[in-house]
């Protein structure tokens, strides 16, 4: 499925702007960042409720189709700018780890 049908259906808050015609076929939940570092694959999008400069750097460096942010999280200046001049996609919703999740599994899920 496509990130801006995913953006689209999910109600998902656009924070930083980048690629939406990205073919999302997964996703990766974690808060620890070595985990992601370590086990994120292209083209996942990242659930998370972290909101500092290493998350877009994280999403830069394994080349991940977007991060969603948790909670209403608020990202530091530092990580928006970083987010734009790496090209991240960031996002952000009021929904939590789980509910979030368990929506993005029946929109990507549904499309295999």
């Amino acid at each position: 499925m496509l990130l801006k049908d995913i953006i689209e259906k999910l109600e998902l808050k656009v924070l930083n702007l980048a690629n939406q015609d990205i073919d999302v076929k997964d996703a990766y939940a974690s808060d620890l960042l070595s985990d992601v570092m370590g086990k994120a694959k292209t083209g996942q999008i990242w659930v998370t409720l972290q909101t500092h400069k290493n998350v877009s750097a994280i999403c830069s460096l394994k080349d991940l189709a977007a991060v969603i942010i948790i909670g209403n999280g608020k990202p530091d200046d530092d990580m928006l700018e970083h987010a734009k001049l790496e090209d991240v996609c960031v996002l952000s919703t009021a929904e939590s780890c789980f509910d979030i999740c368990g929506k993005l599994y029946g929109l990507i899920k549904s499309e295999v």
